[in-house]
């Protein structure tokens, strides 16, 4: 298993196949992206990379992050992230992974953190379809409808089921897609063109790695076969 790498969600776009067809693409940059230490399985019990990528301001840091950068001998990144490896996968410290690490056609994964929506009610944070517009529904519209009969009609003390469906906080998680398509990469800019879109908002920072399960059509192909 190769190393995965830090990379910055540009924004979307689309490109067109040869028969005239568009298919809709996320853009990632790497910037700056460098190894900053390695975990051995002798003195930390894994095998893995730590990577950083973007930039810091020194006086932004802590003392313990500064001499942790120090030590690399690379500048301060805006943030890491760490990568199990297999042994002979392992990269050096201060080494630069750019865009050529991935090849066009490769499967991927990409992890970021979802956009933030608030407080959001019921129909949108679920996708309720909400109470009839008509017909005696008054100011009940975007209601979610029963909550609380669960139990009472058996005696007890009855109350909303574990895991029900309401209104609370909505976005701002680790969400991981899978899958993605490496369709083109641009080594001269550092940049991968990825098909579909991905978690987070334009700018963020994304974690993309080799794909672990292959695709639903890659499974039936193969079970077809046999």
């Amino acid at each position: 298993m190769r190393t995965g790498v830090i990379a910055r969600k540009v924004g979307m776009t689309r490109l067109f196949t040869d028969d005239g067809a568009h298919v809709p693409v996320t853009v990632l940059a790497l910037e700056n992206c460098q190894v900053v230490a390695r975990r051995t399985a002798d003195s930390d019990g894994y095998v893995a990379v730590q990577l950083g990528a973007g930039s810091a301001r020194p006086k932004n840091l802590t003392k313990p992050e500064r001499g942790h950068f120090g030590k690399a001998e690379v500048e301060p990144k805006a943030t890491l992230a760490e990568f199990r490896v297999a042994e002979d996968a392992l990269v050096d410290v201060g080494a630069t992974l750019s865009a050529d690490h991935f090849v066009p056609g490769q499967m991927v994964d990409v992890t970021g953190t979802t956009q933030g929506k608030g407080f959001a009610g019921a129909m949108k944070r679920w996708g309720f379809g909400g109470q009839p517009s008509s017909h005696g529904t008054e100011r009940k519209h975007r209601s979610p409808g029963t909550i609380a009969s669960y139990g009472s009609e058996r005696g007890g003390a009855g109350g909303p089921k574990k895991g029900k469906h309401m209104a609370g906080h909505m976005g701002h998680n680790t969400q991981t897609s899978r899958n993605h398509k490496v369709l083109r990469v641009l080594a001269e800019h550092n940049l991968i063109v990825v098909s579909g879109s991905v978690p987070g908002p334009n700018g963020g920072y994304l974690i993309v790695r080799q794909a672990v399960v292959p695709p639903l059509s890659a499974i039936k192909a193969a079970k077809g076969k046999k």
